[in-house]
């Protein structure tokens, strides 16, 4: 028997398998990117079959659940990888986005104070947490009008940061 084609013939199977993860990985964003979630998630899943620890497919598969409206699963996931790579800036920042879509901005804004220790210069996870703040700030505004509907103070800065959130979302 030929060893030396043998090991060959090893060392090219090998680099296949090795290729095939990040071919998967690759072909998941591309589908991401194009919208076919479903594709995508199937992709990211057989990605993670193989390198079930790699936080690159699992942060995908988080996004592709988000963007399923699968917020519950989405969360786990993004819960999961701050327990795991509490050093990643970026699920945190994504966790804060879907806990603040539910409406839980004290949540959100603990989850993002975690993201900007973690990377002080991330400055999405500071963008978001002003957001944050606006909207909480729009919370306290409101409870005060209802506790005093002739507070003009109050009144004004409602107003404002109704404002602010609405031309957010038409720049979005």
């Amino acid at each position: 028997m030929n060893y030396s084609v043998l090991l060959a013939a090893l060392a090219i199977a090998a680099g296949s398998v090795a290729a095939a993860p990040a071919d998967d990985l690759k072909e998941a964003q591309r589908l991401y990117g194009q919208g076919r979630l479903p594709a995508a998630l199937d992709k990211a899943d057989a990605y993670i079959a193989v390198l079930p620890k790699d936080p690159q497919g699992r942060f995908l598969r988080g996004l592709v659940l988000t963007e399923q409206k699968k917020t519950a699963e989405a969360i786990e996931v993004f819960v999961r990888l701050t327990e795991e790579f509490p050093e990643l800036p970026e699920p945190y920042n994504n966790l804060a986005v879907l806990y603040a879509s539910q409406g839980n901005y004290e949540r959100a804004k603990s989850v993002l104070e975690l993201a900007i220790a973690t990377h002080p210069s991330y400055a999405i996870a500071h963008e978001n947490l002003g957001d944050i703040y606006a909207r909480l700030a729009g919370r306290a505004y409101d409870r005060s009008l209802q506790i005093d509907r002739n507070n003009p103070s109050a009144k004004t800065k409602s107003d404002r940061v109704k404002e602010l959130l609405g031309a957010q979302r038409t720049s979005q």
